[in-house]
């Protein structure tokens, strides 16, 4: 099938734009030129509206299997296509877990009939997520797996990690760490700062996060294993991952947009919209946060988009399970809230959402040019949008973003040469 983008805005140098118009054949990107004037199957006009390579996100839950109430594989990858995401990955706290190659297999299947962009799923670390037995690490690294994460719990033993690095290393994989000391976490569910004292909730001290991130770095260096960190939320953390970095350590790292845009502060009573793992910060650590993402510290954004059905978030900050959606909001919540601002440039915003997690793990995507897979989102960097969790097209409704007002919002979505996501206004 053909397609003919007509009269998109490019990104080019310094931030400037270019007018062109893009030919897409099947999979690829044909050709990219001032014109072009060929017969397709389809004509898309992209006038004013703003031409980018598909969007990554290495940090999603699917919920399936197991959890298909409060999201499917159909469901999540809808709402990634509305949020501009062409490749996400999903994290493998589903039940079962996708702990040996037969889960795996049965997953990539389901993967296969649902899904309407890529997905690019995790295995586990150890047996069932338990932290005890090891998963056959070589084996499930002959599937199609993206990396290794026992997401939303940390790896407890200094030994555990080491020897699963030790393993992925071995076999060309990324160890991917949900950073949590359980020993001292004491039943935390906000930050341990002003919220926890003035709501009388049990606190998560920002240690919980960084002593763990500061074992494993030195764990990587001695495994020589490629280790990210998922969303870094402490100004303690990013000390400790800038410094690894400098010593030469294979360590990358992501962070969340709510992580990045809110603090501990905004949470003004009991709703647990606003929990999430690790929790809202103190200022001073959202500062930490964006100085990280800026001088690379921080390789990228990643939504960490979890989503729960609407009677588990209902019962309140500390019996609802943690976590909040974030494929159909975060880039206009970013390009309004950062780059209107002038807090980033809008090539730095496009990179951390394309390139940046492409060049991190290797893949192959994240670019507009010739000849590369056609994963391409189209902004209109004009239009506003007042956030109404009530449309999302994710199962989730879980949002502390509901009824922000945001612009810079995806129309339309093409995950390799197929139209996944067309806003209904844009003709």
């Amino acid at each position: 099938m053909k397609i003919i983008l007509k009269n998109a805005q490019r990104l080019i140098q310094n931030n400037e734009l270019e007018t062109c118009d893009l030919l897409i054949n099947e999979e690829k990107i044909q050709k990219i030129a001032p014109s072009i004037e060929e017969q397709a199957d389809q004509v898309i006009d992209c006038k004013g509206k703003l031409v980018l390579p598909g969007f990554i996100d290495v940090h999603i839950h699917l919920r399936e299997p197991g959890g298909e109430h409060k999201e499917t594989i159909k469901t999540g990858t809808e709402a990634a296509a509305r949020g501009g995401f062409t490749t996400v990955c999903s994290m493998p706290n589903t039940n079962p877990v996708p702990d040996h190659v037969e889960e795996v297999e049965k997953l990539l299947q389901k993967i296969k009939e649902d899904a309407v962009v890529r997905v690019l799923p995790y295995a586990a670390i150890t047996k069932g997520l338990q932290g005890e037995e090891r998963t056959n690490i070589t084996e499930l690294s002959k599937t199609n797996i993206f990396a290794f994460t026992d997401d939303g719990v940390g790896i407890q033993t200094a030994g555990q990690m080491l020897e699963a690095m030790k393993e992925a290393a071995a076999n060309g994989k990324a160890i991917v760490a949900h950073c949590e000391d359980n020993s001292i976490l004491y039943g935390g569910v906000v930050h341990q700062g002003n919220v926890s004292d003035r709501l009388g909730l049990p606190g998560i001290l920002s240690a919980c996060e960084s002593v763990q991130i500061a074992r494993d770095v030195l764990l990587a260096e001695e495994a020589n294993c490629h280790y990210h960190v998922c969303h870094v939320s402490t100004k303690e953390s990013v000390r400790v991952i800038r410094d690894a970095k400098r010593a030469g350590i294979h360590v990358t790292a992501e962070v969340s947009p709510h992580h990045l845009l809110l603090t501990e502060d905004d949470i003004v009573d009991d709703d647990a919209d606003f929990k999430m793992n690790p929790p809202l910060r103190s200022r001073a650590d959202r500062e930490a946060l964006l100085e990280g993402l800026l001088d690379g510290t921080i390789d990228f954004v990643a939504t960490d988009h979890a989503p729960h059905a609407q009677v588990e978030k209902a019962l309140g900050i500390v019996k609802a399970p943690f976590g909040i959606v974030g494929l159909e909001t975060a880039f206009p919540l970013l390009y309004t809230h950062l780059v209107l601002t002038k807090k980033m440039t809008l090539q730095q915003l496009v990179d951390v959402f394309t390139i940046k997690p492409a060049e991190t793990f290797q893949l192959p995507y994240g670019v507009l040019a010739e000849g590369e897979i056609a994963d391409i989102t189209l902004v209109d960097l004009e239009k506003e949008m007042n956030i109404d969790k009530h449309t999302f097209y994710s199962k989730g409704k879980n949002t502390p973003f509901h009824g922000w007002n945001v612009s810079g919002i995806p129309v339309l979505t093409i995950a390799a040469g197929k139209v996944a996501y067309r806003d209904d206004d844009h003709e």
